[in-house]
């Protein structure tokens, strides 16, 4: 996976920024915050789903 950063602003020549895959970036760093799903400590993946799903609903409603 090729990571996606915005350039630095006082830079001449700044390579294009795709924002769908920057904005996808910041919401993965954003539910890495969350010790559970970033550390997978649930038992079966339905409930690391579950995990996934209530901090992604947490994140969407801030």
């Amino acid at each position: 996976m090729t990571p996606v950063i915005h350039s630095h602003p006082s830079r001449k020549h700044s390579p294009p920024l795709d924002r769908t895959r920057y904005r996808v970036e910041c919401f993965i760093h954003d539910l890495k915050r969350f010790r559970s799903a970033a550390t997978r400590y649930d038992n079966t993946a339905t409930s690391y789903l579950a995990v996934l799903h209530v901090a992604s609903m947490l994140l969407w409603l801030r």
